[in-house]
């Protein structure tokens, strides 16, 4: 005798049973890992409050409503990369600036020995009060950072670059000389130490790294960060940031179109799209962010190349209407405050409308091109 496949169907109730217990045990172990690995660690992607985590603005509007908790987060490890003249320093340095207003002691580890004292003042940092170390070999400069960090004193720490951590190994050595996976190493033990005197002294700490290339990839992106994967584990936060156009006044290139992409966030939903303007010189664009924003909610009406306030027009094209913005500080204030009490559908747009750098370049010559026509 073969015996009978017949299954033995629950009853709703037992179904219901079922669904509170194993609902039971998920609160239990989401209680467990944020007991363990702290706020954070396991979120739903939906989920649209944001955790009572201190942040400091980036200095962007966009990204601040894009990283969820109005900038970055305080206590944590950040990551900007991106190709060679991005505006990776440029963010970095607008966060200096942001957290200063509000009377922070920032701190700035010029590995590179490239941070230009003008250009940052321009921007709006204090430069008189920025304490700047430029450190001979990779491990002086971690041990400088920890140093600071310890005190308890420090409220932004930036790190430029990680590919500019040099072991003390490669310094001393031979040119030519093989020192596999030195660098590594050197930022695992490092971020080991940090991390538990970051949390501690609620310092952030944003290293700006570089990208490379894998040689031999064939599926998938080629595109990888130096220094390891040991910071792309201990990041709480990592931005991809790239230039996708560029800005013109005539045949002058006076700044970039900037997208930023929140590829991880453990204090919010990941995975936003952000795209601004930085200019030469003056940094991230308050302005034009307001006029993209306020287009995007209808606060700022758009027709052709024309925008409009209230039914008033501020301006031919968006340079125009910025210029507009510029020189009238409370109209400015009044389309701020009313994009940020449209918080929700602002993020929404955000995250459902990422950013195409072929209808950027379209928008751009439609706009010129209803100029050209009305002139």
């Amino acid at each position: 005798m073969t015996k009978s496949n017949l299954k033995v169907v629950k009853s709703t109730k037992d179904q219901e049973i079922d669904i509170k217990e194993k609902q039971k045990a998920l609160d239990a172990a989401i209680s467990q890992i944020t007991e363990n690995f702290g706020k954070g660690s396991v979120m739903k992607l939906g989920q649209r409050r944001a955790m009572d985590i201190e942040s400091i603005s980036t200095g962007s509007l966009s990204l601040d409503l894009a990283l969820g908790i109005g900038g970055l987060p305080k206590g944590r490890i950040i990551e900007i990369y991106g190709p060679e003249s991005s505006g990776k320093t440029t963010l970095a340095l607008q966060v200096i600036a942001e957290s200063q207003k509000l009377g922070g002691i920032c701190a700035f580890v010029d590995a590179e020995h490239a941070l230009d004292p003008v250009y940052a003042k321009n921007i709006g940092v204090n430069t008189d009060e920025l304490l700047i170390s430029q450190p001979d070999t990779g491990e002086q400069a971690l041990e400088i950072a920890d140093t600071l960090v310890k005190s308890g004193s420090i409220s932004v720490i930036v790190i430029d670059s990680v590919a500019a951590l040099t072991p003390r190994a490669e310094i001393e050595g031979e040119m030519g000389d093989h020192h596999v996976g030195l660098q590594s190493r050197l930022m695992s033990q490092a971020l080991r130490k940090l991390t538990s005197s970051i949390s501690n002294t609620n310092t952030m700490m944003i290293f700006i790294n570089q990208i490379r290339m894998k040689i031999g990839v064939m599926f998938g992106s080629p595109e990888t960060t130096s220094g390891g994967n040991a910071l792309k584990f201990y990041s709480s936060v990592r931005m991809d940031i790239r230039r996708i156009g560029a800005i013109k006044n005539g045949e002058e290139i006076v700044g970039n179109t900037t997208r930023v992409k929140v590829v991880k966030n453990k204090v919010a939903p990941p995975f936003k799209v952000v795209e601004f303007d930085l200019m030469y010189g003056k940094g991230i664009s308050k302005t034009g962010e307001l006029v993209d924003l306020g287009a995007k909610t209808e606060i700022i009406e758009k027709s052709g190349a024309w925008y409009a306030y209230k039914g008033e027009k501020i301006g031919q094209g968006k340079e125009n209407a910025k210029i507009f913005l510029e020189q009238n500080h409370r109209i400015a204030d009044e389309i701020e405050k009313a994009i940020r009490q449209k918080v929700g559908e602002v993020a929404k747009k955000i995250e459902g409308n990422p950013i195409d750098p072929n209808k950027i370049v379209k928008d751009q010559k439609e706009d010129l091109k209803e100029e050209l026509i009305v002139e």
